[in-house]
């Protein structure tokens, strides 16, 4: 299966399952090649007049598509599967979203020989900013790999990674997102206390830190040299600086990463 325009279905198009459709979309795929399928009859209405794409069940899904993107939830995927697995030609592209399930959760539930990838993206995806992480799994060829980051590209950045990292992947940038929207709302709360109207702290910060973004990835400069850069010989940063790490900040996310991985192990174990 070479890369290039094929029917994609969308099997259980929640928030994951939606940002896939609409980046396809404003990428330019072909609204006729898309699908998608939803467990309500309100969503469903919902994803069609929202973005003109014909929402069917998984069983025509999986008839009229080449591509099975499945974005259900990891405790409902064994369902899904129990019902559409032996249906699946194994010829057909499966590409899971599925939080922290391997592919051999979809290999063992598929005919023979069918090709999955493992994807994990995150909700940057709504502004073309995501990160997405591509895993082959069994049978998988290069070709296929390529076709999921087609598909994937117009949502931002895509980076392949052998599919034992996927679970630190789930919680540096599938998570990670959440942990900088806690940091700003920390830094908020600061320049508030300091005296700062709200708006202007908000504004403060998330400028500040698309700047940090912006020299992070295009400086090429290590992030203890563009820290160093900011700290001055006995002033403000470094006063800044000690106290975070008198409060064991640096500690606190290596706990808080760790935990994540380990409950994307957990979510394997109980699907499974």
């Amino acid at each position: 299966m070479s890369p290039g325009v094929h029917t994609v279905a969308v099997i259980g198009a929640g928030k994951i399952g939606e940002l896939m459709l609409s980046g396809l979309l404003r990428s330019g795929w072909p609204v006729d090649r898309l699908l998608a399928t939803a467990r309500r009859p309100a969503r469903a209405e919902e994803l069609a007049a929202r973005y003109g794409v014909r929402v069917v069940d998984n069983l025509t899904a999986v008839h009229e598509a080449e591509v099975l993107a499945v974005s259900v939830k990891p405790q409902d995927a064994a369902a899904l599967l129990d019902e559409i697995g032996p249906k699946v030609p194994s010829g057909k592209l499966l590409v899971s979203l599925c939080a922290g399930l391997p592919s051999s959760f979809f290999s063992r539930r598929l005919p023979e020989g069918t090709p999955v990838v493992r994807v994990m993206t995150n909700t940057p995806a709504l502004v073309d900013q995501a990160m997405t992480a591509i895993s082959a799994g069994a049978y998988a060829t290069g070709e296929h790999l390529a076709l999921a980051e087609e598909m994937f590209k117009p949502l931002g950045a895509t980076i392949r990674v052998p599919e034992t990292q996927q679970d630190a992947v789930t919680a540096l940038s599938g998570s990670g997102p959440a942990y900088f929207y806690l940091l700003v709302e920390a830094m908020t709360d600061a320049g508030i206390l300091l005296g700062l109207p709200r708006q202007v702290a908000h504004d403060l910060i998330v400028q500040t830190a698309i700047g940090s973004a912006v020299m992070l990835r295009d400086s090429g400069e290590h992030p203890v040299k563009l820290r160093e850069a900011v700290t001055s010989p006995a002033g403000t940063t470094i006063s800044a600086i000690r106290e975070l790490e008198n409060h064991g900040v640096r500690a606190a996310l290596l706990a808080a990463l760790e935990a994540a991985r380990d409950r994307a192990r957990e979510l394997a174990a109980q699907a499974e």
